[in-house]
């Protein structure tokens, strides 16, 4: 596989999304407008009952978002609109009607974090380590500090925030609440994850959007929370200290 991309499959009322980018699944704009696009529609879809989200490949979830777009970013504007991709991730995600079971085969990193904690229930393999890079560039992880927050608590987001340079392992991730079970392999983990997407499939579509509904209470404000957020961090990538992080990392 060498080119991006977000498909979606729908086999027994289970709507399988997809995504892809050979850079270790670091998302760009684009990829990350048509996740969230496909998102929202698949949640619209009569046909899908019970959403599954994944990426392809076989060692990394997800990178966080595109490296390449960020050493680039020269104006707060452009900033926004960067740091707004994981937001729209995480808001179509929140407001989808339909469960999201996350499929987490491996590492994950800053927004990628963002996105599994923003599933609703979310299985990993033991190689699934997660880490919240941001402080390391002189950012933060203000964008997807609060889906983070809402699943593990603010004690331990706050751990893995400021201990910005290590991975915590997916034993840990489930300790805290962000993973529901874990994994030997990536087959033990696809077994368990279409088990129990079939079997959500024949529960009460309208109980499970109630309860999705019920499950999501007090952050209705996170669309312009989280636009609030993609300020500050479109600031800060403009920072003296940010713009001579970044040119190490180049």
């Amino acid at each position: 596989m060498t080119q991006p991309y977000v498909n979606i499959t729908t086999e027994n009322g289970v709507g399988t999304i997809e995504f892809f980018h050979p850079a270790h699944n670091s998302l760009p704009g684009d990829i990350l407008a048509k996740l969230a696009k496909t998102i929202t529609e698949a949640g619209d879809n009569d046909d899908i009952k019970v959403i599954v989200l994944k990426s392809g490949g076989n060692r990394t979830f997800c990178a966080g978002a595109s490296f390449k777009e960020l050493i680039n970013i020269n104006d707060a504007k452009t900033g926004k609109i960067f740091f707004s991709g994981f937001a729209n991730v995480i808001n179509a995600m929140r407001t989808c009607p339909k469960f999201i079971i996350g499929r987490v085969q491996g590492k994950t990193v800053g927004g990628g974090v963002g996105v599994a904690s923003a599933t609703d229930y979310c299985m990993a393999t033991k190689f699934a380590a997660i880490k919240l890079s941001e402080l390391n560039v002189g950012i933060g992880p203000f964008v997807v500090g609060p889906a983070v927050e809402r699943k593990i608590g603010l004690s331990a987001m706050t751990q893995i925030a400021i201990d910005a340079n290590f991975f915590y392992d997916a034993e840990w991730a489930r300790d805290k609440g962000l993973f529901t079970k874990v994994f030997e392999d990536t087959e033990a983990l696809d077994i368990a994850v279409k088990e129990f997407a079939e079997h959500l499939c024949t529960y009460n579509p309208e109980a499970m959007k109630d309860m999705k509904k019920a499950f999501w209470e007090g952050t209705e404000h996170w669309d312009t929370l989280l636009a609030e957020r993609a300020i500050i961090s479109g600031r800060l990538v403009l920072s003296d200290f940010t713009k001579e992080t970044l040119k190490r990392f180049k």
